[in-house]
């Protein structure tokens, strides 16, 4: 299966494992108001289909994302005065479920970075599990350059991942990290010189699990990582509950116990 969503986002899904690919090359994949759009109406592709069983996100042509694209987004009066108004809303906006849209997809998601990721795509990455950069790819927190913040859920996935001197100091300096320096500091996970193939690699190993223990591990990592004890031991229990005894657990079982591979059923929650 393939789909183009406003000639900016392509999504193929093959064998489980969608790749969801950023086709802005001449603008580095600057995000513009279709950029934005494409990206909303992909993860609302995936989020229906059962199938699948991890995604890719990377960008086409010289780097996964160099960011907001400030001339296209507020060049024009009409576009600028939407995009103030989402601030004013009482709830996550569209330009927050850019990236954090792919923290609610009931699968592992692949952030396969190369070239310039700043800015929003720096966000969007953050917002990926697993993160696999080229060690020459160029990482920043850049809003600040621009007399800004982040503002794209940025600073609650950077929560995750860094103490908040590291992350005060990227943002208050906007620093260009190359991809090794951002691996040393926790915000990269992986090093690879391709890293698509690595990142394919990794999605086909995820692949062969069951697919509801992928969307509950998921699920259960990130709202049982930074919460009280006693919040972590409930979600521990209420997704296990939800999968144990299940016809994807036992097939689980069964292959552990060497008999004939059967094939997963579809996943049962989104």
């Amino acid at each position: 299966m393939q789909e183009e969503f406003q000639a900016r986002v392509r999504v193929t899904v093959e064998n489980g494992i969608a790749d969801v690919v950023m086709i802005r090359t001449d603008r580095h994949n600057g995000m513009d108001e279709p950029m934005l759009k494409a990206m909303l109406a992909a993860q609302r592709a995936l989020r229906r289909r059962r199938d699948v069983r991890a995604a890719i996100v990377r960008g086409d042509g010289p780097s996964f994302c160099a960011g907001l694209d400030v001339k296209a987004m507020l060049g024009k009066p009409s576009i600028a005065a939407r995009l103030y108004l989402q601030l004013w809303l009482p709830f996550r906006n569209a330009f927050q479920r850019f990236g954090l849209g792919w923290r609610d997809m009931p699968f592992p998601v692949i952030a396969a970075v190369h070239g310039n990721c700043f800015g929003a795509g720096m966000q969007l990455a953050l917002a990926a599990d697993i993160r696999i950069a080229r060690g020459d790819a160029a990482l920043s927190i850049m809003e600040g350059k621009w007399g800004l913040v982040p503002d794209m859920g940025g600073i609650a996935l950077l929560r995750e991942l860094l103490p908040i001197d590291i992350a005060r100091e990227l943002t208050y300096t906007a620093r260009v990290l190359r991809g090794s320096e951002a691996q040393a500091l926790g915000l990269v996970t992986h090093l690879a010189d391709d890293p698509v193939a690595a990142a394919r690699t990794l999605a086909a190993e995820f692949a062969t699990r069951s697919p509801d223990a992928l969307a509950a591990g998921k699920f259960l990592l990130q709202g049982g990582w930074s919460v009280s004890e006693s919040r972590t031991l409930a979600l521990e229990r209420r997704w296990q509950r939800r999968i144990i005894g299940k016809t994807n657990q036992r097939i689980a079982a069964a292959r552990n116990q060497g008999r004939p591979d059967a094939a997963y059923a579809p996943r049962r929650f989104r």
